[in-house]
């Protein structure tokens, strides 16, 4: 599968080879659902909280004597049916993440990526650098008829991605940070030459390489980021 490589001047630079085992295959919706869930359940910060009976502030007198009142007995004024008492199986601070195998998050991504192509929504950047002001990076952006993109690339130029980061809707993420919520909420994927490469690597469809990957980066990026791709 061939697709032709556009530069941010949107000229032509040549053509790129898309590996049908990541970019042909049909798309799972099912799948796609299941990592972006995944995704959202381990971005959530989990730190809801209520106080129960033992943690509310209050006598622990009982309130008047069991019986002769002609009141409902009662024994604290810190029962969840009074105002000031505490809460019944209310939230409490926790982990909401959830584990999902390695194999589900990889066909996610693939069919994200297929998903993409097949909506002709799948552009090749030949490279993003050379542009560190907002203001041309959205005249270029503008010329290409962008208003919602990400941009894959294997290590994001610094003066690109400070250029990017005041333009809403457009994201710059590396290889190894690409994600199915990211891909999807975006309405045009650009992968750059290395980004592309660095995809294949990642995908076991080529074999490793250093140079495509950001220097520091590791799953431990791609987690925090997407709670997170394999």
């Amino acid at each position: 599968m061939q697709i032709e490589i556009r530069t941010l001047d949107n000229t032509s630079a040549g053509i790129a080879e898309l590996p049908e085992e990541i970019f042909g295959q049909t798309p799972r919706a099912d799948i796609m659902a299941r990592v972006v869930h995944w995704q959202q359940a381990r971005r959530r910060a989990g730190t809801h909280k209520t106080r129960g009976m033992g943690e509310v502030q209050g006598t622990t007198k009982k309130p008047y004597r069991q019986k002769g009142t002609g009141n409902a007995r009662q024994g604290s004024l810190r029962a969840p049916q009074f105002r000031t008492g505490g809460v019944v199986h209310g939230p409490v601070v926790r982990d909401h993440g959830y584990d999902l195998p390695k194999k589900v998050r990889r066909l996610g991504l693939i069919s994200a990526l297929s998903q993409k192509q097949r909506e002709g929504r799948l552009v090749v950047l030949d490279t993003a650098v050379g542009t560190a002001r907002t203001k041309d990076l959205a005249a270029k952006l503008k010329a290409l008829g962008w208003q919602s993109a990400l941009i894959v690339d294997g290590a994001p130029d610094q003066g690109f991605l400070r250029a990017s980061r005041n333009l809403p809707f457009i994201d710059v993420l590396p290889t190894i940070g690409a994600n199915v919520y990211d891909i999807l909420r975006h309405d045009v994927l650009a992968l750059t030459q290395t980004g592309l490469e660095g995809l294949k690597q990642r995908l076991g469809i080529a074999p490793a390489s250093s140079d495509a990957v950001a220097p520091g980066l590791d799953e431990r990026v791609a987690d925090e980021r997407e709670g997170a791709p394999a």
